[in-house]
C-alpha cells in the first residue's frame, strides 16, 4: 500500500480511550482523500482485559483496516535534543516516518528531539509538547501533527495555542509532553535542565 495511515489508541484492561477523538482525525484523513465511507473505529477494536496496551490502527483510502495490540511501557524522556528542520511535513499520520525517525536518529545523548521549523516550536518525533508560563500551558499553534490528546486538552481549556519560537523556551517553568498513551506527563526536569 502506497498511502497507509495509523492510529495509536489507549487501551487499559478492555477499555478504549478517547475513541472519539481518534474515529475524528480517521474520517478526517479519509475526507483529505476524498473518501466519504468511514468505519466505525470501536467496532474494530477489541483489546486484550488484562494490562496497558497499545492498539496500532492500519488504515488505506480502500478501506483496509489492520489492528494489532502492543504491551506499552512508557518511554522515560528527560532530555530533548533541539534540532531544526524547515521543510519537514507530518500534518497526516503517515506509517511512513522516515523524516521524524531520522530526526531521532540525531538525538546523541539525548531522549528524544524537539523540532523547530522555521524559527517555530513543533512537536517532539512521539508526542505534542505544552509548556507553563506561570499562569497557563502553552503548546505551539503550529505542531506538525495536531494529536487527539491534544486536541482534547485544547477542547476542554487546560491547555492554549501560542506562536512559540525557540528563543521563548526560557520564559517557560515547565515542560509537558502528550499523546494518546501517556496523556499529559509533566516532566520533571526544568527547561534549563531539559534541553541540550
Amino acid at each position: 500500500m502506497n498511502n497507509t495511515f495509523f492510529e495509536t489508541i489507549k487501551a487499559h484492561k478492555g477499555g478504549v480511550f478517547n475513541l472519539s477523538y481518534h474515529q475524528a482525525r480517521y474520517e478526517s484523513v479519509l475526507n483529505h482523500f476524498g473518501v466519504d465511507v468511514v468505519q466505525n473505529l470501536g467496532d474494530l477494536i477489541i483489546p486484550p482485559q488484562n494490562g496497558l496496551y497499545r492498539c496500532r490502527l492500519v488504515y488505506d483510502v480502500y478501506g483496509f483496516v489492520e489492528t494489532s495490540y502492543h504491551p506499552y511501557q512508557k518511554r522515560e524522556i528527560n532530555s530533548l535534543k533541539i534540532l531544526h528542520d524547515d521543510t519537514i511535513e507530518y500534518a497526516i499520520k503517515y506509517t511512513n516516518r522516515e523524516r521524524l525517525d531520522a530526526l531521532f536518529a540525531q538525538r546523541g545523548e539525548g531522549d528524544d528531539v524537539l523540532i523547530i521549523k522555521n524559527g517555530l516550536v513543533t512537536d517532539t518525533s512521539i508526542a505534542n509538547i505544552a509548556f507553563f508560563d506561570g499562569k497557563r500551558w502553552l503548546t505551539p499553534v503550529l505542531p506538525l501533527l495536531h494529536g487527539t490528546t491534544r486536541q482534547r486538552l485544547l477542547d476542554e481549556r487546560k491547555i492554549f495555542e501560542e506562536e512559540i519560537r525557540i528563543e521563548d523556551l526560557k520564559r517557560f517553568s515547565q515542560v509537558a509532553l502528550m499523546n494518546a498513551m501517556i496523556d499529559f506527563a509533566i516532566i520533571t526536569k526544568s527547561p534549563k535542565e531539559l534541553f541540550c
